[in-house]
Formats: structure tokens, sequence, C-alpha cells
């Protein structure tokens, strides 16, 4: 046999008792750790039934939280304002997350409605405290109108500054508030201007550049 012949065999012959090697191996770790390797296959499987059922348990409360809101609406619609309140209450309890949030909200809209704008405050303020995001931002906001008229306008402004950042989703809205603030300081330059960047702001919302619009006209005249 050649010694390349030779070579070939010992090569195979390494291969196979590694093989052998590998299989004895195996055996006797199974033997010694299989218990914990099916035990760790059933965690897994338990592990993934459990998530896909909250995850469903999870779409369920959404959409049930989702019904109770838009009904609490239709009765407000409906001039039956102390039970669409009173579901807006249940919901801010029992609702999940986001839903508690906008219970609470629409709950202090009611609220300015009815005349008590300090006790929508309160709300938004302390949901733009412990509210996660885009809740806080629009809690922020919220309040920011509503102190225009009995605020400090410079106080206004700080809270509302870093909404009306270029990156912001917000920074429309908050612009505008700024522009109303300025012009509450007696600012009538710094108001204009940013009434003017968002009357001429593409991006912004339709809403927002119309009444940009409106208040650089009357500003005019």
């Amino acid at each position: 046999m050649s010694d390349k012949h030779e070579d070939a065999a010992a090569d195979l012959l390494i291969r196979e008792v590694d093989e052998e090697l590998r299989q004895d191996q195996f055996h006797a770790l199974w033997k010694k750790y299989g218990h914990l390797a099916v035990a760790g296959a059933v965690a897994l499987v338990l592990s993934v039934a459990g998530y896909q059922a909250f995850h469903t348990w999870q779409g369920r409360q959404r959409a049930a939280s989702s019904l109770a809101y838009a009904e609490a609406q239709t009765l407000i619609e409906q001039g039956k304002r102390e039970q669409g309140a009173a579901q807006l209450g249940s919901l801010a309890i029992d609702g999940t997350a986001g839903y508690r949030v906008l219970a609470e909200m629409r709950h202090a809209g009611l609220r300015v409605e009815e005349g008590d704008v300090a006790g929508a405050i309160a709300v938004y303020d302390r949901l733009a405290g412990e509210a996660d995001e885009p809740y806080r931002s629009l809690a922020v906001l919220k309040s920011a109108y509503l102190k225009l008229d009995a605020a400090d306008a410079a106080a206004v402004e700080t809270q509302v500054a870093p909404l009306a950042e270029d990156q912001n989703p917000w920074r429309h809205s908050a612009r505008e508030v700024l522009a109303l603030a300025a012009r509450k300081r007696g600012d009538e330059a710094r108001a204009v201007e940013l009434l003017r960047k968002l009357a001429d702001d593409a991006g912004a919302p339709q809403g927002i550049r119309a009444r940009a619009s409106e208040m650089l006209a009357a500003a005019k005249s």
C-alpha cells in the first residue's frame, strides 16, 4: 500500500474513532444531564405558549378598552354626560395603560366644558409627570393651552419649549403655543415670526397652518 493510501486509511480510521468517541461522550452526557435537557425543552415550550397566551389576552384587553372608550364617547355625544363620565372613570382604573390615560384626558376635557379649568390643568400636569410618551407630551400641550389665559406666559414657554425642537413630532402645536405666549407677553415680533413659520410650513397640520394664517392676517389689520 502506498504512503498516500496509508495516510487516507489512517485519516478515515481517525474520523471513525473520533465519531465513536463523540457518540460515547454524547451518551454519557445524556445519561448524566438528559433530564435537564428535557426539562429545558419543556420550559421553552411552556414559555412560548405562555407568551402567546399573554399576547392574546393583551389584545383582548386592548379591544375591550377601545370599545369602552368608544361607548363613553357615544354617551357624551348623546348628552348622557354623567353616564359617559362614569364609564371614563371606570376605564381610567381598569383599562389598558394607553386607554387609562386617554380616559383621564377626556375626563379633563369634560371639566373644561363645565368651567373647571383648574381641575383640568391639575389632571394634565399630573399626567405630564407620570404618563409615558406620547401621552406625556400631549398632556403638556393641553395644560399649556389652558394656562395661557391664567398662568405666567414665560412659565408656559419654559414648559413647552422642549417640544418645539425640529425633530419633535409635537413641534407644530408647541410653536403655536409659543406664539400665543409671546403675544401675551407683548412680544408681537416673536409671535409673528413663529406664526409665519407655521403658516409657511407644508409639514404642519392644516388646522394649525390655517389658524396661524388667520392670526397673521388679524395682526396686519
